[in-house]
């Protein structure tokens, strides 16, 4: 009796002649997360099983192969030989300490195996029963828990009852390059995930105002994107020098459009840099409403200095829902680390929630914006994380 973890896909099945280009991706994914770990990954039929692993390793295995885009549940399991008695001295292995209701589902995909499926479900059920007879009794209807048995055509059958949820979507990779405008909040990180559900491989821009804003922000943002970078499969963060910019806004232009201005610069710096590094699109993680940043309007001023495709994944999301998945890709206790980031300094008290265009034009063109644009790209850090 080994123990072993079955992976299944979804969407990918749906890419018809394609699917093999997507199951290709899926497997070096898988590989290359599961480096250094001794396993042996085996294919069968649109599902993979790992195997040969260290009990040690089984919950970092579980905890990598979670983050990998593309794969829709995973279920701890047992890999016997396809006999009456290996099957159910394993299921009822499985039910041990179990309390309340069960039913056994039972796939014979080997057809020369001598009983059929109803058959074999009854025969084990009955042993866990006469096993735990005090604890567990039988609803075929509304079970607590389902033990399955699934009988392969190779004389193995494997046995699970736990299924547990993966990201889904397409592997990374199949779907471009995306660049994510990655602030310290809580929102940029969870829009990066989202995309990277989609099969968007990220690199991100940060916008860093030294002085203004310390060193201790600038590592926070670091730490944000080495959690989202689990999930994109590695990613390069660019740390661009934002003070000048601010400086020569605050100075020159209208203060009702600091905010307004400043969007406008992040959106064609990332576009430069997206265009010098193989970026087909940029993210951000704007809600519709959110703040005054977020308006129609403010949305429409951003978008027009760009003309590569902006991804906004969360601008139908409430801030519940935001929080809900930052929680659970980890990245809201960095997120809520009381550090200033570079859209706090020189914030106006009443910043335009509606802004024109003509005005704005008007205030920009008080700016060197193509000597401003050059200074900060000539002054960006690079980190691979």
């Amino acid at each position: 009796m080994n123990r072993i973890i079955i992976i299944r896909v979804c969407e990918i099945f749906l890419k018809g002649k394609n699917r093999f280009y997507f199951l290709n991706l899926l497997e070096t994914h898988i590989d290359k997360a599961l480096s250094g770990i001794k396993h042996k990954i085996t294919k069968l039929q649109m599902r993979y099983i790992v195997e040969d692993f260290a009990e040690e390793d089984y919950e970092l295995i579980i905890s990598k192969l979670l983050k990998i885009s593309g794969i829709h549940t995973l279920s701890p399991a047992y890999c016997v030989e396809s006999n009456v008695d290996e099957i159910s001295n394993c299921a009822i292995k499985m039910c041990d300490g179990k309390k309340g209701t069960f039913k056994v589902e039972t796939n014979r995909a080997d057809k020369r195996f001598p009983m059929h499926s109803v058959e074999l479900s009854t025969e084990v059920g009955g042993r866990i029963l006469a096993k735990y007879f005090n604890d567990l009794k039988v609803d075929v209807k509304k079970p607590q828990f389902i033990v399955n048995i699934d009988m392969r055509e190779n004389g193995k059958t494997l046995i699970y009852s736990d299924t547990i949820k993966g990201i889904g979507g397409m592997p990374i990779g199949s779907s471009g390059k995306g660049f994510l405008m990655l602030s310290g909040g809580i929102d940029s990180p969870v829009a990066g995930y989202m995309m990277c559900k989609r099969g968007m491989r990220l690199s991100a821009v940060h916008f860093h105002s030294y002085p203004y804003t310390g060193e201790a922000a600038k590592e926070k943002v670091i730490e944000l994107a080495k959690i989202v970078s689990e999930y994109s499969c590695g990613m390069t963060l660019y740390i661009v020098k934002f003070t000048e910019i601010q400086e020569a806004i605050h100075e020159k232009c209208a203060e009702d459009l600091m905010i307004t201005m400043m969007r406008r610069f992040m959106m064609r710096i990332t576009e430069r840099l997206a265009n010098q590094n193989g970026g087909q699109a940029i993210i951000t993680g704007e809600s519709l409403g959110q703040v005054a940043s977020q308006t129609m309007e403010s949305i429409t001023s951003s978008n027009s200095v760009v003309t590569m495709p902006v991804f906004r994944p969360l601008i139908a999301f409430d801030k519940l829902d935001t929080i809900s998945i930052a929680q659970k890709i980890n990245t809201y206790e960095t997120s809520i680390l009381p550090y200033e980031d570079c859209c706090t300094v020189f914030l106006p008290k009443y910043p335009a929630i509606k802004p024109k265009m003509e005005r704005i034009l008007k205030e920009e063109s008080k700016l060197n914006v193509e000597e401003l644009i050059e200074y900060a790209l000539n002054n960006t850090e690079i980190i691979e994380v």
